[in-house]
């Protein structure tokens, strides 16, 4: 008679994912971002390069170039402990600050502003790098607080640290590019606010108190002036101060649902100025529609959704605030650009990460994404570590003990 045996039992089911962890869905992301954003160059600058340069690919070959050395130097700072910087911060703000100070003093100029330094393969623009860097150093100032237990108020801002980051944003401010000097003062300072413990009348004060201070940097220069009141009404002046913003909102709204088509749109034709970098996106819109322009966004969500994650699992307070800080400069662009192209925001010199053309933007971004990387690399291997240190914690505790006693001994 045979035995009945007992039917085997399936390993439980794994649901598919699609990304192994949040650094390869990061690295996806960035990868998807960089597609769109090459064919986006192609498309939106050949004209442009053909006129200028007599070279229909002339925008394209430095922007390949720009991405593989982004490419590599992602690998290279996603390899690096991020905290090497933070020990190393000393002298990268010399660093930058004496690169400004170059730019300024003998940089290339270009329609009355001096940005970029003039290397054999391409310009570069060390205000991208001073990004990064100020961010480096307020998520080490906040750090170090937050780790000594302080409560930080709203006098928190006033530190060697944030002195050394106005240093920077003057420096860039003076070149001059205010938008670029916002954002390098400004993600600092939203960081501030989300560690400090600060009251609802602080918080309200210290926005009034940055809104008053650009104001005032507006009134400085009547075209800043124009450019903030033809938002309400571009029209008023189609023809002058609000042509690029009419341009650019009649380019997207041509692009309808589907597009017109990858390399049809008609506003590259010498219509929408600056049409493949600060304007790179109206372009896109008018090619691949308002489902192209949803996918971009929809991307940038993602991006948003696991720098977040990673942040959340660092191994320190100081891996949180600089992979926040991070997703708040990619990401705070991309918006802002985004709203600007809208017509629902001034014209301001900040590109769309990955789509505008623009080597240096493209670089220190694809930096920032590497540093974005180790911190969940970092942070990954800390939780393996007490993992395991938990593990071997149950283990001692469920070991069978020696038996404690009396023991007769013959004599």
């Amino acid at each position: 008679m045979e035995q009945e045996t007992a039917p085997e039992r399936k390993p439980p089911l794994q649901r598919k994912r699609f990304w192994q962890n949040d650094m390869e869905a990061v690295l996806g992301i960035m990868a998807m971002l960089l597609i769109l954003g090459t064919v986006n160059v192609m498309s939106s600058s050949f004209v442009t390069a053909e006129m200028r340069f007599d070279d229909p690919y002339f925008f394209l070959k430095r922007h390949l170039i720009a991405t593989v050395v982004g490419a590599v130097a992602c690998l290279v700072f996603a390899r690096v402990d991020y905290h090497f910087w933070r020990e190393w911060m000393p002298i990268v703000f010399v660093l930058t600050l004496g690169a400004l100070a170059y730019v300024y003093g003998f940089g290339v100029e270009v329609n009355g502003a001096k940005r970029w330094l003039s290397l054999p393969f391409m310009q570069m623009q060390p205000a991208e790098g001073a990004k990064i860097v100020t961010i480096m150093i307020a998520a080490a100032s906040l750090a170090k607080n937050k780790h000594g237990g302080k409560e930080i108020g709203i006098l928190g801002l006033v530190n060697p640290q944030y002195l050394a980051i106005l240093m920077l944003a003057a420096l860039v401010y003076i070149e001059p590019d205010m938008g670029t000097a916002a954002v390098v003062a400004g993600v600092p300072v939203i960081l501030f606010v989300f560690v400090a413990s600060l009251k609802k009348y602080q918080i309200f004060g210290l926005a009034g108190f940055v809104a008053a201070l650009g104001a005032l940097f507006i009134h400085l220069q009547p075209y800043r002036l124009q450019r903030v009141l033809t938002v309400w009404d571009p029209w008023s002046d189609a023809q002058g101060v609000g042509y690029q913003t009419v341009q650019s909102i009649l380019t997207v709204g041509s692009g309808g649902l589907t597009g017109m088509g990858l390399g049809v749109g008609l506003s590259k034709y010498a219509y929408l100025p600056e049409g493949h970098t600060d304007f790179a996106f109206a372009i896109f819109c008018q090619e691949n529609g308002f489902l192209g322009a949803f996918a971009v966004f929809f991307l940038y969500t993602a991006l948003a959704v696991y720098g977040v994650r990673i942040a959340n699992k660092a191994s320190d307070i100081y891996g949180q605030l600089l992979s926040f800080g991070i997703v708040i400069l990619i990401v705070g662009q991309g918006i802002c650009n985004m709203l600007m192209v809208g017509g629902a925001f001034f014209v301001v010199g900040v590109p769309l990460p990955f789509i505008s053309y623009g080597g240096s933007s493209l670089i220190f971004t694809m930096i920032a994404i590497g540093i974005l990387i180790n911190i969940g690399l970092v942070g990954e291997r800390a939780e393996r570590m007490r993992e395991q240190a938990r593990y071997e914690e149950e283990l001692r505790e469920t070991a069978p003990r020696p038996h404690v006693g009396l023991r007769l001994v013959k004599k």
